[in-house]
């Protein structure tokens, strides 16, 4: 791949975009999340092509211990794949899930935006309140709105967070079926024909939602009443 320095850049045109390449890896390295192309562009010189220097970062940090990588919609430095094993006594303990609580996410995920009844009736069993907290709380499911029927029960989705942490860019690069069979995501209380739809995060409210407004009003479930506990 030719170097995005040796071009017909005069001197001037190579420092400007070896400026841009300091102040994106400096944005990158601060961030506690990923930032977008658009977001870092706001910062470097004018004229100088975001995509170019985010291509040099990708390079100048392939073969070193952190690696630049497109996760939840933007970039971001993360350590290299071969050398996270030196930093798991380090790093925080991961969030157990119960098997309800990834069956749950995973219906979220692809079904997004969902009520708590759909999800009951997709899972096929009550789904306990603290399920939905405990997803709430790692910042992996957000409340999106009100579904447009009886009882205005709020829908929930995804969030940057879910992407970032299970190593997404995007909501579609999900796995299929068979995957989340394999990987324990899905497991046999499901129905045998249960179909996977392309998965979509859109934040916009969808024509069936309306804004929550106020969230101390009773989050009804759409049956006149809230559901007894369960997985």
């Amino acid at each position: 791949m030719t170097e995005p320095f040796e071009d017909d850049r005069d001197d001037g045109g190579l420092e400007a975009f070896a400026q841009a390449t300091r102040v994106a890896e400096a944005l990158l390295f601060a961030s506690a999340t990923p930032l977008t192309a658009e977001e870092l562009a706001h910062s470097i010189p004018s004229g100088i092509d975001i995509g170019q220097v985010l291509e040099r970062l990708t390079e100048l940090y392939a073969a070193r211990g952190v690696n630049l990588r497109q996760v939840a919609g933007g970039f971001a430095f993360r350590t290299a794949p071969d050398l996270s094993y030196l930093l798991a006594a380090e790093a925080e303990p991961p969030r157990k899930l119960s098997r309800a609580a990834l069956e749950v996410l995973s219906i979220i995920a692809y079904h997004q935006p969902v009520t708590r009844a759909e999800i009951e009736e997709i899972r096929g069993v009550a789904t306990a309140k603290g399920t939905l907290d405990i997803l709430l709380e790692a910042g992996w499911v957000r409340l999106r709105g009100r579904r447009r029927s009886p009882g205005r029960p709020v829908t929930f989705g995804t969030t940057p967070g879910f992407l970032d942490h299970f190593g997404l860019d995007r909501i579609d690069d999900l796995p299929g079926l068979e995957e989340l069979k394999g990987s324990g995501f899905i497991e046999g209380r499901l129905t045998r024909d249960l179909a996977v739809p392309v998965p979509d995060d859109d934040p916009d409210l969808r024509a069936d939602e309306d804004p929550l407004g106020d969230l101390f009003s009773p989050l009804d479930d759409g049956d006149g009443g809230p559901h007894g506990a369960g997985g």
